[in-house]
Formats: C-alpha cells, structure tokens, sequence
C-alpha cells in the first residue's frame, strides 16, 4: 500500500532498466542523478546480464510484435542496471523524464532524447503502469533486497 506525502502525493515505486548502451557508454551516474533530481529515491539497484528468457518475460506485452526479436536480442547483448524507483506519483514522473520512446521525437532534456540512438536503443526501459511496475519489479528483485 503505497504511503502518503505532504500535501496528499502518493509515494509509488516503479521500475526501470538502463540498456547495454547507457551502461557501455557510462551513463548509468549520469542518468540515475537525473531521476534523483526530480525527486526520486533509488531503492534497489543491481547490475545484471539477462538471459533470453528473462527478456523475454520483461517484453512480453510486445510478443508477436515485429520488433520484439531485435528488442530481446538488444537487452541480452550486455549488462544492464536494473533498479527501483519510489516517489510521488514514480510511473509518470519517471515516464516523463524519459520522455517518448523513439529518441528523435523525445524533447531535449530527457533521457531518450539526450542519450538514445533508435527506439530499441533508447538508453532505457521504465515501466508504463503500476501494474506493469510491480510485475517488472518482482521479476528483477526480491522483496528483501528493496529498501524503501
């Protein structure tokens, strides 16, 4: 249940993957101290290299879609960092800093406008609802390894 902020802001936890590319080109401090300065605080955080079948199961909402063999294939070619997000209203302050998932029309400022290179490669991946933030959240991490 998520806990109150003053002036009645609901604090929510969220997920998000920064991409092989942000992690080869050391932009993970880069990109965190950005969703920190908005206010959000990091309360699991993990380097990891997913398998197929992970991948799989974090983009099975695009299963049967044209890209979904080219996006597994992208999340798989290297590390990545994985982490949890809690602040107010997290899904939707973290979806807008990333701005839209095709970096050319993401605004100047956000991460996918500023760091990605194609929708594939848009340096991250966050989770587009509540639901899907606790799916991808209990995929990626035990409930003794979040520190709220």
């Amino acid at each position: 249940m998520p806990d109150k902020l003053g002036g009645g802001d609901v604090v929510q936890s969220t997920f998000i993957m920064l991409k092989p590319g942000a992690v080869e080109k050391k932009l993970v401090g880069k990109i965190l101290a950005r969703i920190e300065g908005e206010g959000m605080r990091i309360v699991a955080l993990k380097a990891i290299k997913l398998g197929r079948e992970e991948a799989e199961r974090l983009y099975a909402v695009h299963k049967g879609k044209t890209f979904f063999r080219e996006l597994v294939d992208y999340i798989t070619s290297g590390p990545v960092v994985a982490a949890v997000v809690e602040g107010a209203d997290a899904v939707s302050a973290v979806r807008r800093l990333c701005g839209v998932t095709d970096p050319s029309e993401a605004g100047a400022g956000t991460i996918r406008g500023d760091y990605g290179v194609s929708i594939t490669k848009n340096a991250i991946h966050a989770a587009d609802s509540a639901e899907s933030a606790g799916r991808e959240i209990a995929l990626f991490f035990k409930p003794d390894e979040i520190f709220s």
